[in-house]
Order: structure tokens, then C-alpha cells, then sequence
């Protein structure tokens, strides 16, 4: 080991007593935060399993109670599980009771004979919604009534914002580690730490914007608002999770972290104080898996540490190679680059192992199935970001080349390119891992439940009245439920609806269009049940009215097993 990675050490004392104040506070932080968490059954994306009255039931009596039962444990979102009378009204009477995974609805048992529309919106122990709705009838069917109500679906605006908050947590981590391993441990010393310093400080504050918007849009995502449809009790709501909770927690140990980070960007830093980070930072990765779909999975304890390994690897690795490309290949002469690029290529080669290991781990939960791999969204997401993996381990294995001939110190241009390209397209892996996290489980979609096939299909149409996003469950010969949510072309809002058709054709079969019943839930969703008799590339036709006289009609092909 060569003075160019050479560290000082600097007494623990050294440090100003302010540093061990502001850590000491982060650290208060999250074990408040820790206390306050509610401890919840494991679950992700729970589906309706039953429900009393059934659906499309006629009874002869009006019920006291309706009770639906989801495949896994809920909780509730204020004011979003409603029985809608007959005429109208609203025929449920007080708040619904949770136990688990069933939901109890106290309603009239006065009620007039007719159909009566229930609506739902639960969240799942991933922190995702799951909405839907069904109808029963007293006495005899009648005109199902609409829901007036706010529409039970997440706005696809809050959605997509959603991704971009979890794609610029991503990038401040890895932007975070980097430069503070590489400062720890690589650095030269004659070599100013300005430039890094800069980078780690702005990472760190892109995570801590990133997770506060991740907790404010968690608001009108789960409760089906607008990017600023937040109130204090929906925040209360959200705080009260366990996703506010690791939220909460994260924050803290960003606030520990950033007392200890500030020494070590000015100069060498004792053991203790290096060990002190990497437990923050060990810490703080486990705030990721604990919100989201490990924490949710068959096996949580096996996820979330795998899921933690995975998120830790590859910051350290795309991390590393920022700093390479941005700051040590241009700043380090020759001999400080034979001294640190052997040691970076171990880490590198570690750091991918852990990641190709967690991620087979992973897969093998999340996926479950070789079929689910290829019929799912999920899956698909997921065969998408294996393949750039490859290309960027074929790179990786070109700059490993370069250091084991010892010619990188010498060609810093070509090792710096073949570091840039990794980064390129390891920026689009990043997209894809901040969508599959909020995309519903392989192993989950492709579940069956209460004896219906598995699969979906899902799509926007577009046309100058209306964005019409279109959702087929299961898309399988048989008995399908149809969802039509309409948005307005331009900023994504609800578009109301007067009227909706819908026919579906199959051609190379010779089935002539059939008319799909469409039962309004709210004025810019509507319902229906079709029963497609054979698989093929079906045609579905939509009509949709948005006024007296504007009326468009959109087209989509739908692949039906």
C-alpha cells in the first residue's frame, strides 16, 4: 500500500463536541421514530377473497353489515369504503371494523329493495393501494347506483411522481457512499477534497428532499388525490405506518450521518468514526426494504436482508464508479492510480457477486414461478433489467481487463469511458428498479384467486377528448372484470363521463362484437364483466361521451390466452 492510500489516524477526541451533540440527536430521532412504528403482519397487495353479501347476490333482506375479506391483512383509508344505496345515498353507517384481513361495514338494515354498489380503497402492509368495487341487490336487481364520491384510483400524475421520488432516492445514496468510501479509504492525500465533498453534500441533501416527498406524496397516493390533496390527517395516517415510520427513521440517520460526514470531508477519520458510518449507513439501507415489497414477501426476514444487501451493493459499486469517472481518473497521476485501482477492482468484483446473489434471491421470491416471469409486468420489468445487467458486467469485465494488465493507470481516458458507459446504462437500471417497486409482484399477479386464472392487461389510449386507461383481469378465455378510468388529455385529471360503450370482437374467429355492460362507479370510472369464449388477439372498442354533443372512440387489441 502505497502514502496514496495511506489513512492518518485522528483521535476520537479530536472531534468537536457539536459532532457528537447533532449524532447523538439523529440517533434520538430514530429510536423515536423506532418506538412510534406499529408493528403489522406481514402482506403485499391484497386482493379481495369473499365478500358478505356476495357480489352480484340478490338477498332477500336487507343486511345490518356488509363484511369483505382480502388475501392478506389491511388498513384503512378514511372515508373510502362506502355502500351506496339503491338511490343514491349512502347506505353505510359508521366506520368499518379491521381485523386483519377482514373489513366489516355497518349499514342500514332498514334499506330499499335494489342494487347497492360497495366501493373500497385498503392499503396493503407494502404501502399500496388496492381499490376495486362489487354490487349486490335486496329483494330484486334494479339500475345500479353511481358513486358521487372521489374516485378510488391514485391519480396517474401522484403515480409517476411517486417513481421519480424513489429514482432521485436511488441517486443520492449511491451519490452519498461513493464519495464517502472512496474519501475513507482511496483517496490521495495531496489531492483536495473539495470536489467530492460537494457531491457527497448535495447527495445527501437529494435523499433528504427525495424521502420528504416520498412522504408527502404517499398522502393522495394511497388516499386517490392530486399531487396537493394533503391534509394534516392524511399525514397523521401516513406517519402512523410503518412507511412513515422508516421513513422517520431514515431521516435520523441522515441527521446522525451528516455530523460524522463533515470531519471525514476535511481530512482522515479515526476507526471509530469509520465504523460509526458504516452502521448509520447499514442502518438506513433497511428504510428501504422495510417500506416496500420485502418487508410484504412470503419469507420479510429473508427479503428485507437481501433486499438491504442489494441496494448496499450497488451503491457501493455505482458509487465507486462515479467517483472514478468524475474525479480520480482525471485528477491522479500514475502511480496513485497503480495503488488504487487493484484495490477498487476487488471491491467492484465483491460488491457485483453480492449483487447478482441478492438479486437471484430476490427474483426467485418476488417472480416464484417461470411463468410469472414472462406474464407479468413485474417479470417483464425485471427480464429488462437482468439483460442491461449483463451489458454492464460485460463492460465492467473489459475495465477489470485493463487493471490486471496494468495498463489502466496508463490509459486513464479509455478506462474512463468504459466507467461512463457503465453509469449510462446502469442510469436507465436505476429507472427500472424505481418502477418494479411500485409495480405489484410477480408472485402476486399472477396469483389465483378464488378460482379465477391468472394475468392482466393494462394500457392508455389516447384521443383528443380523453385519456382512457384500460385494465382487463385476468385477459384469459373466460370471465374477465373490465376497469375504464378516463383522464383529461393533457394534465391527467378525471374526466367526467356521460356515457360509456364497450363491444369486444374477435375476427379470426369470427366472432362478431359483443356488447360489454358498463356499470358507472364514480364519473370517471366505470365496470364491467365479459365473458371472452376463446383465446386470440381480440378487438375492444371504446365509445366514450364526455358531454351532449363530444364523444370519441378509441380502439385496443388485447392479447386474451
Amino acid at each position: 500500500m502505497t502514502a496514496a492510500v495511506r489513512r492518518r489516524p485522528v483521535a476520537v477526541a479530536d472531534r468537536p463536541w457539536a459532532a457528537r451533540l447533532g449524532t447523538a440527536a439523529g440517533l434520538l430521532v430514530t429510536l423515536v421514530a423506532l418506538l412510534l412504528a406499529p408493528a403489522t403482519p406481514a402482506s403485499a397487495h391484497a386482493v379481495l377473497v369473499s365478500s358478505s353479501p356476495a357480489a352480484a347476490a340478490v338477498v332477500s333482506s336487507a343486511p345490518a353489515e356488509v363484511v369483505i375479506t382480502f388475501s392478506e391483512g389491511v388498513r384503512k383509508v378514511p372515508d373510502k369504503i362506502r355502500v351506496i344505496a339503491p338511490d343514491g345515498s349512502r347506505a353505510d353507517r359508521g366506520e368499518p371494523t379491521f381485523k386483519g384481513a377482514v373489513v366489516t361495514i355497518p349499514v342500514d338494515p332498514s334499506g330499499a329493495r335494489g342494487t347497492y354498489l360497495v366501493s373500497y380503497r385498503v392499503i396493503s402492509a407494502d404501502s399500496h393501494p388496492v381499490s376495486g368495487a362489487f354490487t349486490y341487490s335486496v329483494g330484486a336487481p334494479s339500475t345500479p347506483p353511481t358513486d358521487t364520491g372521489t374516485d378510488t384510483r391514485a391519480n396517474p400524475v401522484v403515480g409517476n411522481a411517486v417513481k421519480v421520488a424513489k429514482y432521485l432516492g436511488y441517486v443520492g445514496l449511491l451519490l452519498l457512499v461513493g464519495p464517502a468510501l472512496v474519501l475513507a479509504a482511496l483517496w490521495p492525500r495531496r489531492l483536495s477534497r473539495r470536489g467530492p465533498a460537494r457531491l457527497a453534500w448535495s447527495a445527501l441533501g437529494l435523499l433528504a428532499v427525495a424521502t420528504l416527498a416520498e412522504l408527502w406524496l404517499q398522502v393522495p397516493y394511497t388516499n386517490g388525490g392530486g399531487l396537493f390533496d394533503a391534509t394534516g390527517a392524511g399525514f397523521g395516517d401516513v406517519l402512523g405506518s410503518t412507511y412513515g415510520a422508516t421513513h422517520l427513521v431514515r431521516l435520523g440517520l441522515l441527521a446522525a450521518a451528516a455530523f460524522l460526514l463533515r470531519p471525514l470531508f476535511a481530512g482522515p477519520v479515526s476507526r471509530t468514526d469509520g465504523l460509526i458510518l458504516a452502521i448509520l449507513g447499514g442502518a438506513a439501507l433497511f428504510t428501504w426494504s422495510l417500506a416496500g415489497h420485502p418487508a410484504a414477501s412470503p419469507a420479510p426476514a429473508v427479503s428485507v436482508v437481501v433486499d438491504a444487501v442489494h441496494l448496499g451493493s450497488m451503491a457501493v459499486w455505482l458509487g465507486g464508479l462515479v467517483m472514478l469517472a468524475v474525479f480520480l481518473l482525471r485528477r491522479a497521476d500514475e502511480r496513485e492510480l497503480d495503488a488504487i485501482l487493484p484495490i477498487w477492482s476487488r471491491w467492484a468484483a465483491l460488491a457485483v457477486a453480492a449483487l447478482l446473489l441478492a438479486g437471484t434471491v430476490q427474483g426467485l421470491i418476488e417472480v416464484a414461478t417461470p411463468k410469472a416471469l414472462v406474464d407479468t409486468t413485474y417479470g417483464q420489468l425485471l427480464l429488462a433489467k437482468i439483460v442491461l445487467f449483463a451489458l454492464v458486467i460485460g463492460v465492467a469485465a473489459y475495465s477489470r481487463a485493463l487493471v490486471r494488465k496494468r495498463t489502466a493507470a496508463g490509459r486513464p481516458g479509455s478506462m474512463r469511458r468504459a466507467v461512463v458507459a457503465e453509469l449510462a446504462i446502469t442510469a436507465v437500471v436505476l429507472g427500472l428498479s424505481a418502477t418494479l417497486v411500485q409495480t405489484t409482484p410477480a408472485r402476486t399477479a399472477s396469483a389465483t384467486v378464488a378460482g379465477a386464472p391468472d394475468g392482466f392487461f393494462s394500457t392508455t389510449l389516447s384521443s383528443p377528448l380523453y385519456s382512457l386507461q384500460v385494465e382487463l383481469d385476468p385477459a384469459e378465455s373466460g370471465s374477465n372484470s373490465l376497469h375504464l378510468y378516463a383522464y383529461t388529455p393533457k394534465d391527467n385529471r378525471p374526466q367526467p363521463v356521460q356515457e360509456w360503450k364497450a363491444t369486444a370482437a374477435l375476427p379470426s374467429a369470427g366472432i362478431e362484437p359483443i356488447t360489454i355492460p358498463l356499470l358507472p362507479l364514480t364519473d370517471n370510472h366505470a365496470f364491467g364483466e365479459i365473458n371472452l369464449p376463446a383465446a386470440g388477439q381480440w378487438q375492444l372498442r371504446f365509445t366514450v361521451r364526455t358531454s351532449d354533443i363530444d364523444q370519441a372512440t378509441v380502439t385496443a387489441t388485447v392479447p386474451v390466452r
